[in-house]
């Protein structure tokens, strides 16, 4: 009999580190390749183009590096000041202070104690909204596919959320996510990773994907809802 991998209990301070570095290190040659104009792509971010994901991203890694924590911080209002504090700015200059974010801010999210780790994956998740809107293949994949799994099985967890038996194709050993509960059996999933991604972060997968979801729907996955 098969049995849950339940490894993802006891947390790794240097996963989200790891997981930022090797995304830098993907991520921002893309960009530095890019021209001008396809920074103001559409995203599947509500009003946002590729330029102003970047904007966001690179202002929460300073937040995180510099310690600017402000009262409703990381709120949608917060998020579109940052935004447009940096409207004036080069697109080279974001992607720098994006690169500076993705390097600095590891060990300070290590040395929160957890309650920065999100940053890291949603930074992550974010590079694969850039790749999706610039129509790239592997959005959400590609190398630090398995430590962000890794990383949003553990938060998933941390946060409590609907445990959830997933079957991946890409792997033979199965995972756990969200927190163990015996009123009943986990929800299940099958399918590949990417999607698992999107679906804890909200974003619809393509059409014509294939994957079974059974005893929970995907908003009630989604950690950003």
């Amino acid at each position: 009999m098969t049995t849950v991998a339940d490894t993802h209990d006891v947390r790794d301070p240097g996963l989200p580190a790891r997981l930022l570095a090797g995304e830098r290190d993907t991520l921002v040659p893309l960009l530095r390749a890019r021209p001008e104009g396809d920074f103001g792509a559409a995203t599947c971010c509500p009003g946002w183009s590729v330029r102003d994901v970047l904007a966001h991203c690179s202002a929460a890694l300073s937040r995180v590096v510099e310690g600017r924590f402000e009262k409703g911080v990381f709120s949608p209002e917060s998020n579109d000041r940052d935004i447009a504090e940096r409207g004036e700015w080069s697109v080279a200059r974001i992607v720098d202070e994006l690169e500076r974010g993705m390097t600095e801010a590891g060990p300070v999210i290590a040395e929160a104690g957890g309650t920065l780790d999100g940053v890291a994956f949603g930074e992550w998740v974010h590079a694969g909204d850039v790749r999706e809107a610039w129509g790239l293949p592997e959005a959400y994949g590609g190398p630090q596919l398995g430590p962000a799994v890794e990383l949003l099985t553990h938060l998933t967890r941390v946060r409590g959320t609907r445990p959830l038996h997933a079957d991946l194709d890409d792997t033979d050993t199965p995972l756990l996510l969200g927190a163990p509960s015996g009123d009943a059996p986990p929800a299940r999933y099958i399918g590949d990773a990417p999607t698992l991604v999107r679906l804890y972060s909200g974003r619809r997968p393509p059409a014509g994907t294939s994957y079974e979801l059974a005893g929970a729907t995907e908003a009630e996955l989604n950690l950003y809802a």
